[in-house]
């Protein structure tokens, strides 16, 4: 509405003006009057022409250096721009619209410093440039993306704004350019070798996990992709003349499941950090060979039972990359619908930002079904003590409870600590 305005003020203006000299031309005579009335008439025609240009017509694209990153990666952009007529003008402003999802940044380990001041991490992207591109029919403007947050980036429109010499015409239009760029979340390192205690610190995740590598072959079974080459059993792949490979005890079932808690107001660092410790637990271990489910509860819950295949791994990676928390949602609640999933499991481990009133009631209860559970707190080293009495009871109850604070979460590889 406001574009349309300004235009049909530019066009009245120049109307007028054109009326105001030509009048005073024809009553005024003389050389002086007509001289200034034909000195405008080509800046009038070239306004005119400006006006009535259809830079609508034109035929933008862009360009991803790359459509798959990894969170705190950078890619290159290109915007171009191709036109038939050659039509020359002053100036062309080509502006990338930044979706929402672009609006923070994620600087590696770094970002977990401000735990406390999420706003740190919020910027305004303005990819934009003014251009002379004159008689060009073909015109360009690139630019970097650094520090991209994880998620699924959606580019949609480009703005480009043009005009004339003097300013009197202002000429704006909006293109649907639609291009997808995938962030995934990193698999960070971690230290989880073995049984390994500190006196200081407690005993380390893996210790009290028990992750038995119980690699037992019970039976045969054909190739399926992703298994490892050692697996083959050459005798029988010579009897049947197909691909055989062994089966193992530990693919009769699943040995563990992470339950992520996607609901309530989480701070966005907090939940960020839950999602790059679920994801790098799920890559370390589906290295060891140990088949692990992963369980989330957001604005709805996603189940996924094992990382055995190279298929059922991709799925839960793609969905740790889209994962955003639930604003609404109660976690001790919305989990009751997925309960026979929890109670049939062997050993759980939530990764949760918080600890509240409901969430250990239903932990004691799990507690009557389930042998081994094991609670990851992710959260800031201030609220420690908010979260003290809580962490106790579920303490006593035989709940194993490993904290991540910010000074963790900054260590490469990661390291928890039992409280």
């Amino acid at each position: 509405m406001k574009y349309r305005f300004r235009l049909l003020v530019s066009c009245l203006f120049l109307v007028t003006t054109f009326l105001l000299l030509f009048s005073y031309a024809m009553f005024q005579g003389g050389f002086v009057s007509w001289f200034l009335f034909f000195s405008f008439l080509p800046i009038l025609i070239y306004e005119v022409a400006v006006l009535i240009y259809p830079i609508g017509k034109w035929k933008v694209g862009r360009h991803l250096s790359h459509y798959i990153s990894n969170a705190s990666g950078a890619i290159t952009v290109k915007l171009e721009v191709k036109r038939r007529f050659p039509f020359p003008l002053y100036y062309c402003i080509l502006e990338d619209i930044m979706p929402d999802s672009l609006k923070t940044i994620d600087n590696q380990v770094e970002k977990f410093q401000y735990m406390n001041q999420p706003e740190r991490l919020v910027v305004k992207r303005q990819m934009k440039k003014m251009l002379l591109p004159g008689f060009k029919r073909t015109f360009s403007f690139t630019y970097r993306l650094e520090q991209i947050p994880r998620g699924e980036h959606q580019f949609q429109t480009v703005r480009i704004r043009t005009g004339d010499f003097f300013g009197l015409v202002k000429k704006e239009h909006y293109y649907a350019v639609s291009d997808l760029l995938v962030t995934y979340p990193n698999a960070r390192p971690w230290l989880l070798e073995g049984q390994i205690t500190n006196r200081q610190e407690g005993n380390l995740l893996t210790a009290s996990l028990r992750f038995t590598n119980a690699n037992v072959a019970t039976g045969i079974r054909e190739y399926m992709p992703g298994d490892r080459f050692s697996w083959i059993d050459w005798k029988q792949t010579a009897r049947k003349n197909t691909v055989m490979t062994k089966e193992f005890e530990q693919e009769k079932g699943t040995n563990m499941l992470l339950v992520l808690d996607a609901c309530n107001s989480l701070n966005p660092i907090i939940f960020e950090g839950m999602v790059e410790v679920t994801y790098s637990l799920l890559t370390y271990l589906r290295k060891q060979s140990i088949e692990t489910g992963l369980l989330t509860i957001g604005k709805s819950g996603s189940f996924y039972p094992s990382t055995y295949g190279v298929w059922e791994f991709d799925r839960m990676k793609e969905h740790l990359t889209q994962l955003q928390p639930n604003k609404k949602g109660v976690f001790s609640l919305a989990i009751q619908s997925y309960w026979n999933k929890l109670v049939n499991g062997g050993v759980l481990l939530f990764v949760v930002g918080n600890v509240d009133k409901p969430f250990v009631e239903m932990i004691k209860k799990l507690r009557q079904r389930t042998e081994h559970i094991h609670v990851l707190l992710v959260q800031p080293e201030e609220q420690q003590k908010k979260s003290a009495s809580l962490v106790r009871q579920l303490s006593a109850f035989g709940v194993d409870i490993y904290e991540m604070t910010e000074h963790e979460l900054m260590k490469t590889p990661l390291e928890v600590k039992r409280i």
